[in-house]
């Protein structure tokens, strides 16, 4: 703010309300510059979007998807890896522009998402909590069926060990 401000003789501080207006003018405008003139204005404004992406996605890499020093010792564990999060990544990205929707509020919907298992002497059952319309729309924008109630029903009587 220290650009806006201008010191009198007397050592108090006033706002320069003739730098504010001056740079009033540039409000919501992007000022951006290239070395290369055979460049078009919208080609240089859409190089810098992909880069704003490109920075986005190394964050999410760093952030979101936790990529971290690993330290694998064999060069295919590290390519492995790195695919594995560069797969990762392209899949936010997919869902995010298929839905419209950060991945953070995708990742906070659907990991209310859960599947419980409930066992007893008799078998044991795997269900699915119940989508909420947010999650019912997000898997209908990506185009995955919702998960069904009851995954599996095992009437298999269940060993129990008890221990003394």
């Amino acid at each position: 703010m220290g650009r806006y401000l201008k010191q009198q003789k007397d050592g108090a501080l006033v706002i320069d309300w003739a730098k504010i207006n001056e740079e009033e003018r540039l409000d919501g405008k992007y000022i951006l510059s290239t070395s290369d003139d055979s460049l078009s204005p919208e080609d240089v404004a859409l190089g810098y979007k992909q880069l704003l992406e490109v920075e986005r996605a190394f964050r999410t890499l760093k952030t979101t998807l936790e990529l971290r020093p690993l330290y694998h010792h064999k060069d295919e564990r590290i390519a492995s890896h790195v695919f594995l999060c560069f797969l990762a990544l392209l899949l936010v990205r997919i869902a995010e522009r298929k839905t419209g929707i950060t991945w953070d509020r995708i990742r906070t919907s659907m990991e209310r998402l859960h599947l419980g298992e409930f066992s007893s002497k008799d078998g044991r059952v795997l269900q699915c909590t119940e989508p909420t319309p947010d999650q019912l729309n997000i898997l209908k924008q990506l185009k995955i069926s919702p998960p069904t109630k009851v995954q599996k029903i095992d009437l298999t009587p269940q060993i129990r060990r008890h221990t003394p």
